[in-house]
């Protein structure tokens, strides 16, 4: 599901003339924002409940460069869930060449912030993210999704 649309700004180019790896994850939490709205997880809901969600991992792709100007679309996937975790898998397009920038695989959990400690989601919440998930079942995993670091080493014949 598309739920953000950005362009890379000036300020966020480093030393390489590419988008600096932080921007990455800015621009990936910012359309974690957008989810958590489309939800009904808003910041109005987070004020009055005293609840909050935290992001307990992350892991970030980055696959081919950015540049300034160029145009981002953002597309998240609910790979799982239950009453207290999210598990999403965000994807990072260059609008106009159509190729995958940068992928964000994130493990999210809902908070009671007054302890904080893990707190069940309003059944509200949980139900629009089961309904995302099972709109998105149907879409085959990224090749990048659970994916782990190493040093990828070819097999020598003894």
């Amino acid at each position: 599901m598309k739920i953000r649309s950005t362009h890379v700004r000036p300020e966020w180019i480093d030393h390489n003339n590419h988008l600096n790896v932080a921007y990455y994850v800015l621009i990936f939490d910012q359309s974690l924002d957008e989810l958590l709205d489309h939800i009904e997880l808003t910041r109005p809901y987070r004020k009055e409940s005293g609840n909050t969600v935290y992001v307990l991992e992350t892991h970030v792709c980055y696959l081919q460069e950015v540049k300034e100007g160029d145009p981002l679309e953002i597309y998240v996937r609910v790979v799982d869930c239950d009453e207290k975790r999210i598990h999403l898998f965000l994807e990072m397009y260059h609008e106009t060449e159509g190729y995958l920038a940068a992928t964000s695989e994130q493990m999210i959990l809902h908070i009671d912030s007054s302890g904080p400690r893990a707190t069940a989601m309003p059944r509200h919440i949980q139900n629009n993210l089961e309904k995302l998930k099972l709109e998105m079942a149907h879409l085959p995993a990224s090749p990048h999704q659970s994916s782990k670091i190493g040093i990828r080493r070819k097999k020598v014949n003894a």
